[in-house]
């Protein structure tokens, strides 16, 4: 599947060639913190297939549990992160908030679900609010 993305402000703009049986949730701590969200949703670019359209994305490297860096990409105008890379830039993991296909995108599979905050998985009778 092709896919178009970009940062809340539209500065930072790509494109991705995407597997959309490869959509995870991860639930773990350090995505908590680096979405500033309860979980993360990424899916996979296909190898090769990113492209940076416009704008240069800042990159914040965080070390893994594993000991291998973990590079995190973010716009440096609005703050929006956009996209994790290994160190090498070639397992690059999108926010699948960052892209303009996101409704058509469906999680496949949830991770580090011990981390996970209660509230997730029974918010279906919260009441509505606002949605102007």
């Amino acid at each position: 599947m092709r896919v178009t993305g970009a940062c809340q402000c539209g500065e930072v703009r790509y494109e991705a060639e995407v597997d959309p049986q490869a959509v995870g949730i991860c639930h773990c701590t350090d995505c908590q913190r680096l979405t500033g969200s309860a979980y993360r949703v990424t899916v996979s670019a296909l190898p090769g297939q990113f492209q940076l359209l416009t704008g240069e994305a800042q990159r914040y490297r965080k070390m893994g549990d594993s000991g291998r860096p973990s590079d995190q990409f973010f716009c440096g105008n609005c703050g929006s992160p956009m996209w994790r890379s290994d160190a090498e830039g070639v397992e690059i993991s999108l926010r699948v908030g960052c892209i303009d296909q996101r409704a058509f995108i469906r999680p496949a599979h949830q991770s580090f679900l011990k981390s996970a905050l209660p509230f997730v998985f029974d918010i279906r009778d919260l009441p509505e609010g606002p949605n102007d």
